[in-house]
């Protein structure tokens, strides 16, 4: 069936509620002792001896207790379910918190009727939680469909405004002025920084454009330098003759 650990109370409608009541009390004691577990460190005694999941934010701390009534007695059940309901409060009354109710160290009680579940089993609308209206399947009663349900409306809605951020973002990207390529994340950041007191070189550019763009001028500083280099050469080489001419006019004169 899938359901987490569940403790069940029987009762033939013969007990009086404040009874009924007491046995809630003592659940509420044995979920409370502490024992050292092997690590060291105190942990739920129960939970030393039951495996249960860990409870999730906000969810109830101790285990669920189903109580069944079954006719037999004089007392009515659905009566009994309220008057149970009434003495227990304290154990299993939550506290509203914007759209669900929070049971952060409360305990989830269930009454239902042998009747009823009969009639419907454990799948269908059989069980009361304490402290709500309709009846539910187990798994919604013992559970907390409300806040499972804000929860996943409040993970959509984050996740729906992320998109949007997202979207936002990357409609601003920009796009490379040679190839029209969008830049990486690396990129966008990079044409932005600052090096040695100048931004970036070629911020139009991506890397690999940038790469192209800088690679071409270093070759034509290089061809620069290589042309100057080759007029200091032909300037060197002019200049004796022209010394030489120089001379051969003076002594000629």
């Amino acid at each position: 069936m899938g359901l987490p650990l569940l403790f069940i109370e029987a009762d033939n409608c013969t007990e009086e509620a404040p009874i009924i009541a007491a046995k809630f009390d003592k659940h509420m004691r044995h979920f409370h002792r502490k024992v050292k577990d092997t690590d060291g460190q105190d942990k739920p005694m129960w939970r030393t001896r039951w495996s249960a999941p860990d409870p999730q934010w906000g969810d109830a701390t101790h285990p669920p207790v189903l109580l069944v009534f079954h006719q037999v007695g004089k007392r009515p059940a659905l009566q009994q379910v309220k008057n149970v309901a009434a003495l227990t409060r304290e154990h299993w009354q939550g506290q509203w918190a914007d759209g669900f109710h929070l049971y952060q160290g409360k305990m989830s009680i269930v009454a239902t009727t042998l009747k009823l579940l009969r009639q419907h089993g454990p799948a269908g609308p059989a069980f009361w939680r304490f402290g709500r209206e309709d009846r539910q399947n187990l798994w919604d009663a013992i559970g907390n469909p409300r806040r499972d349900a804000a929860l996943a409306r409040r993970a959509e809605d984050a996740r729906r405004r992320l998109a949007q951020e997202a979207a936002e973002r990357e409609a601003q990207r920009p796009v490379c002025a040679d190839c029209g390529q969008k830049f990486t994340d690396d990129r966008w950041k990079a044409r932005t920084a600052v090096d040695w007191g100048r931004g970036d070189s070629h911020p139009h550019l991506c890397d690999d454009c940038k790469a192209r763009a800088l690679e071409a001028e270093r070759q034509a500083e290089q061809a620069e330098r290589e042309c100057q280099e080759q007029e200091r050469q032909e300037t060197k080489a002019v200049q004796p003759a022209q010394k030489a001419t120089g001379w051969l006019s003076r002594f000629r004169t």
